[in-house]
């Protein structure tokens, strides 16, 4: 049988509510009930008390419920006194006293000039915050950089070579795959669309200035960045939710020496390698492509490859890949760096890594074509 756990008494015009038992969620069923009849007579009192002494059990369901009849009451004019109530339960009816109190407002129509000019000023705003964090990286990396070459043995040599296992080695098998197959494309379009000229042979021109000095670097960068460079900010940003960051600077390290100067050294080692070893490959899948669809024999086509390309074009391609690992490197720490403490952050974090890397890159490519084309390479 379930006990009574909200009584009312009408005395003349005043209404003197006890409540009793358990005001708990578990109750929530017969509170309601409860509180919904005598929600009715209080519009035959002028003054409505409500003791709370016999009270066994209160809760955050118990304490809304509470609030609710005050606020019923106080919205026709009567002021509902609480008596009784237990000293460590006030703290509980007073969190409940303010929550939804804020009237909601109408959605306010806003003028899309003035929309479109703030979405500019937070656009410009993010970019000015973004090369702030690209500049503070850079020169804590050149700090550390020094130091290390100040103290050699304090280079974290161990961290590097494994680091370039994962960055350099490991990645070589899909950047062969891939630009072998980006050679293979570029040469089966140059021949498709130069053979109605009878120019078939020209196609090797394209396929190889456009693999030395702009698609192999390009294509191997925008792997990295999305392989290695996300794989960076979700390390550092998981180290940096489970607070082992803080936990270095406690004891004494430097995170930019320990754990972000070995990736960004290892960076920019590898990318040129992995241009280099990309460049091969597109060459020789654009070579396989002329004999097995243009019908150009090997020799023809390292024949016409030598003649069409110089040691300028591969310079070229060659000297772009290490400042471009080292963009990719600052940005993917930087961003690691920038993660809180949620899963969310980690996933945004890492996003923005990517596509910021991405970006930087094919900007750098274009400043050096610029650069390159002004001096006459």
């Amino acid at each position: 049988m379930s006990e009574t756990l909200l009584t009312s008494k009408l005395k003349g015009e005043r209404l003197e509510l006890a409540a009793s038992g358990s005001w708990t969620a578990s109750h929530a069923s017969e509170l309601e009930t409860l509180v919904d009849s005598v929600a009715s007579e209080a519009s035959q009192a002028s003054d409505v008390s409500i003791d709370m002494a016999a009270v066994r059990e209160f809760d955050t369901f118990g304490a809304w419920l509470l609030e609710r009849l005050t606020r019923a009451w106080t919205s026709v004019g009567r002021e509902p006194v609480i008596v009784g109530l237990p000293q460590h339960d006030r703290g509980l009816l007073a969190e409940m006293h303010g929550v939804n109190r804020a009237s909601p407002r109408a959605p306010v129509r806003e003028n899309s000039i003035v929309g479109a000019l703030a979405s500019v000023g937070r656009a410009s705003a993010g970019l000015g915050r973004d090369l702030m964090l690209f500049a503070d990286m850079l020169g804590a990396v050149g700090v550390a950089t020094a130091r290390v070459l100040i103290r050699p043995r304090e280079f974290r040599f161990t961290s590097t070579v494994n680091q370039l296992d994962r960055v350099a080695w490991q990645a070589v098998p899909i950047i062969l795959l891939i630009t072998f197959l980006i050679g293979g494309i570029i040469a089966q379009q140059g021949i498709f669309h130069f053979r109605k000229f009878g120019a078939e042979l020209y196609s090797v021109d394209l396929v190889g200035i456009l693999i030395l000095r702009e698609i192999g670097v390009l294509i191997v960068a925008i792997m990295v960045a999305g392989r290695s460079g996300s794989s960076y900010t979700a390390e550092l940003g998981s180290m940096k939710m489970r607070e082992e960051i803080d936990a270095l600077r406690t004891m004494g390290f430097d995170p930019v020496e320990v754990l972000i100067l070995p990736r960004i050294i290892v960076l920019i080692i590898a990318l040129p390698v992995l241009t280099f070893l990309g460049c091969m490959a597109a060459l020789y899948g654009g070579g396989l492509v002329a004999w097995l669809y243009g019908g150009m024999s090997p020799d023809i086509y390292i024949s016409r490859l030598t003649e069409a390309i110089s040691l300028t074009h591969f310079d070229v391609g060659m000297l772009k890949a290490p400042f471009m690992g080292l963009v990719i490197g600052i940005v993917a720490c930087a961003e690691g760096l920038q993660v809180k403490g949620s899963a969310e952050s980690l996933g945004l974090m890492t996003t923005a890594s990517v596509v910021k890397s991405i970006f930087l890159v094919i900007v750098l490519d274009g400043l050096f074509a610029i650069f390159f084309a002004s001096i006459g390479m």
